[in-house]
């Protein structure tokens, strides 16, 4: 039985007592600096393969300096503790002395607060360091022990000097050096010998020949592929809706959005499924990783939800989700690292080996955060199966932007570029680089029914103002256009608010406050006009207010936007000029549902208020932003996109023995040649090719747009070449290949022509005065301008 003394209490209290916050603070992060250093030994001794009892010590893997390292720290710590605490001691005695002035001290006074804690301190440092020494003992017999065994089996294996790897030899250098700089290693086997460096390095990785012996173990090891399903289309989202979870505002969101347009989903299926006919389709294996929601990116999205931040990102991925689903495909839906890592078979570690598995998804859809999470997990996987990745991306990455080693050299590097991936991997919300894929989103369509009632129950005079955010109505040059408007509608906002801070708008703008989204369309059917002050570019709802039947009034910019001018713009990968709020509706649909007119221009602004009052229009809703046309559209990217297939050599400038094109009857352009036929699985097909000489300064987007076709950069290799040169009748005096985003092009004062040397810097976008670029365009599909005529 333990007794405890009353002076021992007494103690016990004041230690309480003395021991002030700031002294539980310090020796609070003393302790949790003893556990962290305690969990990093761990980790020294944790380095072990699948099936060893986590208990396991192996000290082949510990790495002993490092390991001695971490013990003299902790010794090193808790001396330091004992110090602080020490000198904590004494001034607390000193302070207590001078507060109790004239009161004669007991011989308990006079020893130091909490003695009995740091004397247990200080046996717990003198443990530590003889646990310090032993353990060194240990590690120098084990490591004695275990240079010998390496040495005999090192014998045994030598890297070979085959001349089909010729980067063996160096890699096992790598691995001789750094092999426990990542406990990946040790997970696939590696233990420090010349034999666990050769099979880790021709098995997992591929730069050394396979040990004698071994192929089969290895192909054995390897997966069987699954059998082939075919897709068929799908009417019920409930098991998307199941897939997509839980747990975050923004998921709740996609999820009501994409329950809120099931059968018009549905409706969609239908129409393509005949539209299709008898075409056999695979169903593929698809991943979808929505990187900005995870934590390690920070979600930045969720909390803003329910506040009136940008909807845009979340509204398209919702909508790419019941796309995939609808068409048939199999998803894995993932928005945490862990989850992302479990799928595609991350081995535990710093991210430096490959995947444990081959990759098991055929096409992976992410974000820019994705993309970086994976490039950081998947070691040498990621550069192997990057290929298979679509990355979704709002505004475009321009081949400029996306060669690391060009963009480097020539001031085009960011943020978000240097990926290396082929341009057409990025998929765009608008259609407004034709060098990246058009991905979209849908808006809600009408029927004829509901087109009728919106039409008669119109109020003429009410304006819905773009924007949810208190921020828009500080634009400067806003109150001016706001004051002219409120003379001839009347003005709503639907901008969120807290009930303790209402939002800062004009005294006559009725704000409804952050409006539910089937309440925000009731709102759209009733207005006249929707208008925009500015910001933000680019997002759904002018799309959706156009489908409402409202008319859209926006500002054009002048100068236009750009990452020169524009803080918005800066660091994202795209040299792309801006000339209006929302460039898609000011070109692809324009009048009488899109107006763009000078806000600085009273007078004109005043005048389209009056025009667009008197204007009466219907709802409309281009085909591409249908259920049907996004179905369409990633419907035959699907069948037809193959970014895994290597890339033909550019030709170096030598005339072929017969030409694929010729010069049209009127001589301005190239046509592709009716004896000619296309590559079997080209995609689009070539025979839609016609291409331009441009224009000094002028962009082959452009350009194409001029003669009602769009720019196709899958053609460039065709043209790529002295003929097409000679085809045009352009003096070519001297022809030259280089690595330059705006090449193939003609300089016109020395008469030089320049071919592309680099296959994925082939571009639509860019121009110089000082070039005529050479500009393939093809034909589209009406209202679906990212698929040709026979693209489908």
């Amino acid at each position: 039985m333990i007794t405890v003394s009353p002076d021992g209490k007494i103690m016990v209290r004041r230690c309480l007592v003395t021991l002030r916050p700031f002294r539980l603070f310090v020796l609070g992060i003393g302790f949790f600096s003893l556990c962290f250093l305690m969990t990093s030994l761990g980790g020294q001794f944790s380095a072990r393969r699948s099936g060893d009892s986590p208990f396991t010590i192996r000290t082949e893997v510990m790495g002993g300096p490092e390991s001695r390292g971490v013990l003299r720290k902790m010794s090193d710590l808790l001396e330091l503790m004992v110090r602080r605490m020490d000198a904590l001691a004494r001034l607390e005695n000193s302070s207590e002395l001078h507060r109790a002035a004239g009161d004669r001290p007991s011989a308990l006074d006079r020893s130091p607060p909490g003695a009995g804690l740091m004397e247990r301190i200080q046996a717990i440092a003198q443990n530590v360091s003889d646990i310090a020494v032993k353990v060194d003992q240990i590690l120098r017999h084990s490591l004695l022990l275990h240079s010998k065994v390496s040495e005999g089996r090192r014998d045994q294996c030598e890297a070979p000097s085959d001349p089909k790897f010729p980067d063996c030899a160096g890699k096992v250098e790598w691995m001789r050096a750094r092999w426990t700089s990542d406990p990946c290693y040790a997970f696939f086997g590696v233990d420090g010998t010349e034999c666990s460096f050769l099979t880790y390095l021709s098995e997992v990785e591929w730069f050394c020949p396979p040990l004698p012996g071994r192929n089969q173990t290895a192909s054995q090891m390897a997966p069987k592929p699954l059998p082939k399903v075919q897709a068929v289309f799908r009417s019920n989202l409930s098991h998307l809706l199941e897939l997509m979870g839980s747990g975050k505002e923004s998921l709740t969101f996609m999820k009501k959005r994409a329950k809120r347009l099931t059968a018009q989903w549905a409706l969609a299926a239908q129409r393509l499924a005949q539209k299709l006919g008898d075409i056999q389709r695979d169903q593929k294996q698809i991943l979808v990783h929505i990187g900005f929601l995870t934590e390690e990116s920070g979600d930045v999205f969720s909390p803003r939800v329910l506040k009136g931040g940008p909807l845009g990102e979340m509204v398209q991925w919702a909508d790419i989700l019941a796309t995939l689903h609808v068409l048939g495909h199999a998803l894995h839906i993932t928005v945490s690292l862990k989850e992302l890592q479990s799928n595609l078979g991350v081995p535990p570690g710093r991210g430096n080996c490959p995947l444990t598995m081959p990759l098991p998804f055929d096409l992976i859809y992410t974000d820019y955060h994705g993309l970086q999470q994976m490039k950081q997990h998947m070691g040498l996987s990621f550069r192997k199966y990057r290929c298979r990745i679509r990355v979704i991306d709002t505004f475009g990455t321009e081949p400029a932007y996306n060669h690391e080693e060009y963009a480097t050299l020539h001031g085009y590097r960011t943020n978000w570029g240097y990926w290396n991936l082929n341009p057409k991997q990025f998929m765009t919300m608008f259609p407004h680089t034709p060098d990246n894929s058009f991905m979209g989103f849908v808006s809600e369509e009408l029927n004829e029914t509901e087109k009728q009632l919106i039409k008669g129950g119109k109020a003429g005079n009410m304006a819905v103002v773009y924007g949810k955010e208190a921020s828009i109505w500080k634009l400067q040059g806003k109150e001016k256009s706001l004051g002219i408007l409120s003379k001839y509608m009347e003005i709503h906002g639907t901008v969120y608010y807290e009930s303790q801070r209402p939002p800062e708008v004009p005294a006559f703008v009725k704000n409804h406050g952050l409006l539910p989204q089937p309440e925000f369309q009731q709102l759209l059917r009733k207005a006249k006009l929707f208008i925009g002050f500015g910001f933000p570019y680019e997002g759904p709802a002018p799309l959706e207010a156009i489908a409402n039947g409202c008319v859209f009034l926006q500002s054009r910019f002048s100068p236009p936007h750009s990452s020169l001018n524009h803080e918005f713009f800066r660091g994202k990968p795209t040299s792309r000029e801006v000339f209006s709020q929302h460039p898609y509706a000011e070109n692809f649909i324009g009048k009488p549902h899109v107006w763009t007119v000078d806000y600085n221009n009273s007078d004109e602004f005043e005048a389209a208020i009056k025009a667009i009052m008197r204007t009466q229009v219907d709802p409309y809703l281009p085909y591409e932003y249908t259920c049907e046309g996004m179905l369409e559209r990633i419907h035959a990217y699907i069948q037809h996109q193959d970014f895994c297939a290597a890339p033909g050599p550019v030709p170096a400038g030598a005339r072929a023995p017969q030409s694929p094109f010729v010069l049209a009857p009127n001589a301005t352009h190239l046509e592709w040649a009716g004896n000619s036929s296309s590559a079997p699985g080209a995609w689009p097909p070539a025979h839609s090719l016609r291409a331009w000489l441009a224009a000094a300064g002028r962009a082959c987007t452009d350009l194409c747009l001029d003669h009602g076709l769009v720019c196709e950069p899958s053609f460039f290799p065709i043209l790529n070449s002295q003929d097409a040169f000679r085809k045009l009748q352009v003096p070519c005096d001297s022809t030259e290949s280089e690595m330059n985003h705006l090449y193939p092009a003609f300089a016109q004062p020395g008469r030089e022509c320049f071919l592309q040397k680099e296959p994925l810097l082939f571009s639509c976008a860019g121009s110089s005065t000082k070039y005529r670029r050479l500009c393939p365009c093809r034909d589209f599909r009406k209202g679906q301008v990212a698929l040709c005529q026979d693209c489908l």
